[in-house]
């Protein structure tokens, strides 16, 4: 059978988003800034964080926040150091900074760019809500007197600035309106909406994003690129870059594995295979475990075993049913089948395999396909009812050990 008529596919019918309209869209990976304001995390060495950009790199992911050296010496030396290596390894990758807008934070962006010699986006951000206003003390004058001051040296320095508004979901249209129409009249060329604290759901960010590009962005009659930066404190992280780019987000921000302040970023990794499974994103993914599996080792975080695509049973199963049903594709000589018959995502778009394990939940198919894929006789019935005896009175899903035991007899 052709392939799009073994998969009825609800997610394309009459009255869904047409994904097949939507531009060229940018990813800015903030594994090695925000990623490392999450409390639990390890700031690593800078030759994991270079491994990283390198990972980045061979990704297809187009820009990266590569720190804010206003935080300190180390900050600076890890940006300066980042920065020389996209310059000396010439990666295609582009190179941002976050900074507040004060000059404290802006003066070493411009100071790393001019010294290692490529253009580093300064992404200047402030606080736009009302919330945020009052606890600070804040007016919109002092905001905006703020901004200018940053966005004006940042611009006369050369340097690309994309204008972020924190708690840009919880904030009034007409601040909005003041702090991205001035910013764009000073030189930025970049404006980034940030859900700073999770608050946005899908149909909230589309309202947002349209109303910057209607009111905002298309008024200015400039060429103006519209960021999405969003947190997953209600667990919408991914759910919201999705719903931002159908309504006109030109760039998208994510961390590894949603890495992040608090409970985190939209998950990078997860939005690299949403958008190649839309046929928005045309860069091998074969290195995506890599990718999260060296950030999570060099920040000591845990990747879970249920992770989506990169966690270790993303693509395991123990169960009979879905076991059979694997070897039954794989006995048509069909590949393309095998690795979806019970997988939205292929194994092989990441560079993994299906594997079928054996556990109290298994049938005799996952002991047959278990013996035969290491080559042992899977039509040996003492032999499998020996293992299909001990899963089935077992607890857990065997190990490779326990299952060799089994097979020597022991």
């Amino acid at each position: 059978m052709d392939e799009q008529d073994l998969v009825y596919d609800w997610n394309r019918l009459p009255g869904a988003f047409d994904w097949s309209s939507v531009g060229p869209i940018e990813l800015d990976d903030e594994t090695l800034r925000d990623g490392l304001q999450n409390p639990s995390v390890t700031d690593p060495p800078i030759e994991a964080k270079i491994r990283l950009l390198h990972l980045m790199e061979g990704l297809g992911i187009h820009t990266a926040d590569i720190g804010l050296p206003g935080a300190g010496p180390r900050a600076v030396a890890d940006v300066t150091a980042l920065a020389q290596e996209i310059a000396d390894s010439g990666l295609r990758i582009q190179a941002n900074c976050a900074a507040r807008t004060v000059l404290a934070d802006c003066v070493p962006v411009a100071e790393i760019s001019q010294k290692v010699g490529i253009p580093i986006e300064a992404c200047t951000f402030i606080g736009s809500s009302p919330i945020r206003f009052y606890a600070e003390g804040w007016d919109l004058d002092r905001m905006l007197a703020s901004a200018e001051k940053a966005v004006r040296f940042c611009v006369d320095e050369g340097l690309p600035v994309l204008m972020v508004t924190e708690d840009s979901t919880r904030a009034n249209p007409d601040t909005l309106k003041a702090l991205y129409s001035n910013a764009i009249r000073w030189g930025a060329r970049r404006i980034c909406l940030a859900d700073t604290v999770g608050h946005a759901t899908p149909a909230g960010t589309r309202a947002l994003v349209r109303f910057v590009i209607e009111e905002i962005v298309e008024p200015s009659g400039e060429d103006i690129g519209v960021d999405w930066h969003g947190h997953r404190d209600r667990g919408l992280g991914l759910a919201n870059t999705l719903a931002a780019i159908q309504a006109g987000a030109t760039r998208v921000h994510g961390t590894a594995l949603g890495i992040g302040e608090r409970s985190g970023n939209a998950e990078m990794d997860l939005i690299l295979v949403n958008l190649k499974l839309l046929g928005l994103h045309d860069h091998d993914l074969s290195r995506l475990t890599e990718y999260c599996e060296t950030m999570a080792e060099s920040y000591r975080v845990p990747l879970p075993h249920t992770y989506p695509v990169v966690g270790k049973d993303a693509f395991r199963t123990g169960t009979g049913v879905h076991a059979a049903a694997i070897v039954k594709a794989e006995a048509k000589g069909d590949a393309w089948l095998a690795d979806r018959i019970y997988s939205s995502v292929p194994a092989s778009m990441v560079g993994r395999v299906q594997e079928i394990e054996i556990g109290p939940m298994s049938g005799l198919s996952n002991v047959k396909y278990w013996l035969r894929s290491r080559g042992f006789d899977a039509e040996d019935e003492v032999l499998c009812g020996r293992i299909f005896q001990a899963a089935k009175v077992g607890d857990h899903t065997l190990t490779e050990d326990e299952l060799r035991t089994l097979i020597a007899g022991d």
